[in-house]
C-alpha cells in the first residue's frame, strides 16, 4: 500500500523560499497522479499543484503560479513542491495526495485522491 510523507515546512520571512518533499513507500510514484493541498485554519482545503505520473504534466493554483515549481524525481520516489516569494496568505498546513492514473483535468477534487501524507506546517511571518 501506498505511504506518503511530507517534510520540509516551517517558518519563514515573507519573500522568502522553502521546499517540501514528499516521499512515497510501498508502491512507485510512477502510477499516481500527486497533488499538493494546503489547509488554513477556518478555510477549506485547497489545491496548491499537481503533476501526472511520470510527470509529463503539471498545474497550478493561480494564487501560487510563477512561485511555485512542483517536480518529481522517480529514481528517489519523490515529488518536491518549490516555494519561492512567499507570502503570509500562503500559510497552512501542507499535504502530497495521490491517485491512481496518469492525468486529471479535475486534480483539484481532494475526495478524488486515496492516499493522504499527514501534513506539514508552513508559516510565513516576519
Amino acid at each position: 500500500q501506498l505511504q506518503l510523507v511530507e517534510s520540509g515546512g516551517g517558518l519563514v520571512q515573507p519573500g522568502g523560499s522553502l521546499r517540501l518533499s514528499c516521499a512515497a513507500s510501498g508502491v512507485t510514484l510512477d502510477l499516481y497522479i500527486i497533488g499538493w493541498f494546503r489547509q488554513a485554519p477556518g478555510k477549506e482545503r485547497e489545491g496548491v499543484s499537481c503533476i501526472s505520473s511520470r510527470g509529463y504534466s503539471t498545474d497550478y493554483a493561480s494564487s501560487v503560479k510563477g512561485r511555485f515549481t512542483i517536480s518529481s524525481d522517480s529514481a528517489k520516489n519523490t515529488v518536491t513542491l518549490q516555494m519561492n516569494s512567499l507570502k503570509p496568505e500562503d500559510t497552512a498546513v501542507y499535504y502530497c495526495a495521490a491517485k491512481f492514473g496518469t492525468w486529471a483535468s479535475n486534480w483539484r477534487r481532494a475526495h478524488e485522491y486515496d492516499y493522504w501524507g499527514q501534513g506539514t506546517q508552513v508559516t510565513v511571518s516576519s
